[in-house]
């Protein structure tokens, strides 16, 4: 793998951008990317998503932190459009510090908006709420925290500091948190001068690594540097465009990345659609290729026992846990209805597919060409939930390859039925296939012609 023939040209910005649920390996090609560019972006989302990076023997994992803070030439930000937890932040940061990292080029918008702890607590007693209802959300105060914000009572970075400014506005819109926690959750009102006095201590804290990151990345492009914008979760999770309401709080997609860094779509030269060779999800929501998993947090997963064996083998060799939650995740068979909506949805102009050792278990593998309705078929997204909701997948079924690929180095040394495969879900996505992935490890990745 040579990391330059991945990067963005002189001047460009570029998108990694999830294809499916989330989950899809975006930390590995950030990672890879991260060598040849000169400003890592995290444009939405907060700490209910996480990268996991191997490099080498370590392994980080993280949640709010631009994967570029590996890098000391990369200047990793985290750009207006997402929620932050400075708590939350600062923990990570000393984590990478512990590590012997250093993350002192971090830059964080002043624009963002703060998760505050009636957020969290708002977002945990309404999933009780909702009962069988729940939206399967990670309870850190994500979606209370992009409501507030739409709502413009939200407090930003930059209310920090200016304390009374800061004081004023949590007045104002605890009034309303406390009477709800209280009169309807039943819980206990919080205090505005003990979150004062603890979100002073993080403004101290934080203070270095402020910045107008809007004017940052502009000047950035101006002078020829690169710039690669990293989503959180993916387009299935999409607030707007995705599988409603069983998504994020946010805009994972690629025009999200516009709107969450301050750049327009001029800057932007390439989108790279992160996909995985299955499929996954976790949290509940319809998932029309589903295999049983138990211990899987979803919806009614169909099959019997055979498929319940594929679904247990999959999760477990591909180490299927919520990099946040550690929640088992739901698996199934690739689903091209989903990857071409994603190549329409973000404008994809290539494919990094992660995960194909995974599928190196099975003798078959099955590929989602299609959804079936009421005895018509849908090749593209269904216009209405609930077709989606009750869709059955038309399959078609493919050799697998029944060998260890993890260890092979070049694309054209895989098993004919490998290339087979990855040839297959190029065809019906519609979006090329640059890359291959055969493992978690950077060297693990191979480049297709």
């Amino acid at each position: 793998m040579t990391p330059q023939r991945m990067g963005a040209a002189p001047g460009e910005a570029l998108v990694i951008v999830g294809t499916q649920w989330g989950d899809e390996g975006k930390g590995k090609a950030t990672d890879l990317l991260a060598d040849d560019v000169d400003y890592v972006v995290r444009y939405q989302g907060g700490n209910n998503a996480g990268h996991t990076i191997v490099v080498g023997n370590t392994v980080l994992k993280l949640h709010l932190v631009p994967s570029g803070v590996m890098y000391p030439r990369v200047t990793p930000v985290i750009g207006d459009g997402v929620v932050v937890d400075p708590g939350v932040l600062l923990d990570e940061l000393d984590e990478l510090l512990a590590q012997g990292l250093d993350v002192s080029q971090l830059k964080i918008s002043g624009n963002a908006h703060l998760i505050m702890p009636y957020h969290r607590e708002l977002d945990a007693v309404t999933e009780r709420h909702l009962g069988r209802q729940k939206l399967g959300t990670t309870k850190r105060g994500i979606g209370p925290c992009y409501a507030d914000k739409a709502a413009r009572v939200g407090l930003r970075v930059q209310d920090l500091y200016d304390m009374k400014i800061f004081r004023q506005k949590l007045d104002v819109v605890l009034k309303e948190k406390n009477a709800l926690l209280s009169r309807v959750y039943n819980r206990m009102p919080m205090k505005a001068a003990d979150i004062e006095t603890e979100y002073t201590v993080y403004a101290e804290r934080l203070r270095p690594y402020i910045a107008d990151t809007m004017a940052l990345l502009h000047d950035a492009l101006e002078a020829g540097e690169t710039v690669l914008l990293e989503g959180a979760q993916g387009t299935l999770l999409d607030l707007d465009h995705g599988t409603y309401p069983f998504v994020t709080s946010s805009n994972p997609v690629a025009g999200g990345a516009l709107t969450g860094s301050g750049l327009g779509p001029k800057h932007v030269g390439r989108v790279i659609g992160i996909t995985k060779a299955y499929v996954t999800r976790v949290g509940t929501g319809p998932f029309p290729t589903e295999l049983p998993v138990e211990g899987a947090l979803g919806c009614l997963a169909k099959g019997g026992p055979e498929e319940a064996d594929i679904g247990r083998r999959m999760a477990d060799v591909g180490k299927e846990l919520g990099t946040t939650t550690g929640r088992r995740r739901r698996v199934g068979w690739f689903d091209a209805v989903l990857a071409r909506y994603a190549a329409r949805v973000n404008g994809l102009t290539e494919h990094f597919l992660t995960k194909l050792d995974v599928l190196s278990e099975f003798d078959e593998l099955k590929v989602c060409r299609a959804y079936r309705y009421q005895g018509e078929e849908y090749e593209h997204f269904p216009p209405h939930q609930s077709i989606f909701h009750h869709a059955e997948p038309v399959y078609e079924t493919l050799p697998g390859w029944r060998t260890d690929i993890t260890a092979v180095t070049h694309y054209h040394d895989l098993p004919k039925e490998a290339q087979a495969y990855v040839d297959r879900l190029e065809q019906l996505a519609g979006v090329p296939i640059r890359w291959v992935s055969v493992g978690p490890a950077r060297t693990q990745t191979l480049e297709r012609g």
